[in-house]
């Protein structure tokens, strides 16, 4: 079941929605792969179930296994593709309740490194061109997985 009102959900049907926060990149085994405009942490993107549900535990094991297993195949892609120190995982949806997880790259010598990383702090945003670099970098490290 969709929510009309869903980003996720509506991405193909209702564009604007996840265009105020994200860009589709692709699809995984059970979710999308997108990137967050806000890119105060280089590379961070989300992974959003492919489903409206909003827990974990409203997924079998296996689409949980599955689920994980993009979450983890994403992770990789940032890794190769940005190199940073470590990647935060983040899974909230208190208002949007679709299940996803947001991947936020942390870098030694940047943004919020030792701390908690701001949903969207806004402060970083790019060009078409540098978010198609982005997306082509991930993709390019997609596919060597």
């Amino acid at each position: 079941m969709k929510d009309q009102n869903c980003g996720y959900c509506m991405r193909e049907e209702k564009p604007e929605l996840l265009d105020g926060f994200g860009i589709f990149i692709c699809k995984l085994s059970v979710s999308d792969l997108i990137l967050f405009k806000e890119q105060s942490h280089p590379g961070r993107c989300i992974v959003a179930y492919k489903d409206h549900v909003s827990e974990l535990t409203d997924i079998s094991e296996e689409e949980h296994n599955a689920f994980f297993a993009d979450v983890a195949k994403a992770s990789k892609a940032i890794h190769a593709a940005f190199h940073p120190d470590k990647v935060n995982y983040g899974a909230y949806g208190d208002t949007g309740r679709h299940l996803h997880f947001h991947l936020a790259p942390k870098y030694r010598d940047g943004y919020e490194w030792g701390g908690v990383f701001e949903m969207n702090p806004g402060k970083t945003l790019l060009t078409a061109e540098e978010y198609a670099d982005m997306i082509a970098r991930i993709k390019a490290e997609l596919v060597k997985l």
